[in-house]
């Protein structure tokens, strides 16, 4: 018999504590099924997922087309590596590029190889275009950031959890408080290459800046000539009712890195994407991956951007997100101190109740989130969901409260 999630009898949660690294925490499911915004357990129970994989699960579990494209592309190639050119690679580079209005396009795998590679960029642009003297560049980064847990972006991780144990670290970062503008003028120097940022922070709880901050950050960027770094891979590709969240404040960067949904929950893809005298500044050798741009990635990565592309999922996210928020802002004064975020996108700051707490209390409700930060819970249902299935969760979660 072939070994699958749901054998009947196989007690995952024993094999998982017994046989895995601890580095995760999960709820007590066990998933074996997914199909749009729901998931099976091994036991034949289903749950709301209101999780959507961080964001990389935007279109749903098994969005047909995301799956026709993976399947058709299965039979022909998967892999070349970029020692060749593939079919799939020119044109997954120019649908990006033209979705996102940039004008070139760094393919990678993960969402930290993306941000890893953007820092290289940013670096190599400040040396060779800027005049920065060598070894000396600076990139200003904010506090309660997310960006990876590499050992480099660890360095300018505010989070002891994140840090602690993992020194010594990457020098030329500066942390500085997020949506602080009068903060970032002071910090920047002839050195700064670049503000790498996220326009709302995930990890930190669905954190909106103050207004105004995002477009302040822009103009310091401008005058002093540094480069605007925007890290979209949660926030990215319609998850708050625009392609980028940044698009809010009609503010634009001179890079984004992006990953998550690229991959449309089917395998990991990123990409850092922006102006071409910037991305331009890499030669042969001197960046790679032996994964990054290859056909099967390529192939689901375009199948995204065509769903992208027709304005419905960000519309989605607009009118769902809309009704989201009312519903969760009731809850405001009954247990819940307030709701941040935009579009499909919430954190919900609660009041007596741990975020873990009420997490493994919506599992019994059939309802999947997770917490953040002690008491945030963090709501990001995939873009396929119903306001049925919104009042379901929501209500869910009123009746967890009290």
């Amino acid at each position: 018999m072939t070994a699958t999630a749901a054998t009947p009898g196989t007690d995952h949660l024993a094999l998982a504590d017994e046989w895995s690294t601890h580095n995760y925490h999960p709820l007590p499911v066990v998933v074996a099924e997914g199909e749009g915004a729901w998931v099976t357990d091994v036991r034949g129970r289903r749950f709301l997922d209101f999780l959507a994989g961080y964001s990389a699960l935007n279109f749903g579990h098994r969005h047909p087309a995301l799956l026709a494209a993976a399947t058709e592309q299965l039979g022909r190639l998967t892999l070349t590596s970029r020692a060749f050119h593939h079919d799939q690679f020119g044109p997954f580079c120019r649908e990006l590029a033209e979705l996102t209005g940039t004008e070139m396009v760094l393919p990678m795998n993960t969402g930290a190889e993306a941000v890893e590679s953007a820092i290289k960029v940013a670096r190599k642009w400040a040396y060779q275009v800027k005049g920065v003297p060598a070894d000396t560049a600076e990139i200003l980064v904010v506090g309660d950031n997310f960006h990876g847990r590499t050992t480099t972006i660890i360095s300018f991780s505010t989070d002891p959890t994140a840090r602690d144990g993992f020194g010594p670290f990457t020098p030329g970062f500066r942390v500085l408080p997020y949506g602080d503008a009068p903060a970032l003028a002071a910090a920047i120097t002839d050195r700064t290459a670049a503000v790498l940022l996220e326009p709302i922070q995930g990890e930190a709880g669905v954190t909106v800046p103050p207004p105004g901050y995002l477009a302040e950050v822009r103009r310091l960027c401008d005058a002093e000539n540094v480069l605007l770094v925007a890290d979209e891979i949660q926030s990215g590709l319609a998850r708050t009712g625009a392609l980028f969240a940044l698009d809010h404040e009609a503010v634009r960067a001179d890079l984004y890195t992006l990953g998550k949904a690229l991959g449309g929950g089917i395998l990991p893809v990123s990409a850092v994407v922006g102006r071409r005298d910037v991305l331009g500044v890499l030669r042969p050798g001197e960046h790679g991956s032996t994964f990054g741009g290859n056909p099967l990635s390529c192939a689901v990565a375009r199948a995204v951007i065509a769903l992208l592309a027709t304005g419905e999922f960000q519309h989605r996210s607009t009118t769902l997100g809309a009704h989201l928020h009312t519903r969760l802002n009731a809850l405001v004064g009954k247990g819940v101190t307030a709701v941040t975020g935009r579009g499909l996108w919430a954190g919900v700051r609660l009041t007596s109740l741990s975020g873990r707490a009420a997490s493994e209390a919506l599992v019994e409700r059939g309802v999947l989130c997770k917490e953040t930060h002690g008491n945030t819970l963090r709501m990001a249902p995939p873009l396929v969901v119903t306001e049925a299935e919104i009042d379901l969760a929501v209500d869910a979660l009123a009746a967890v409260l009290g």
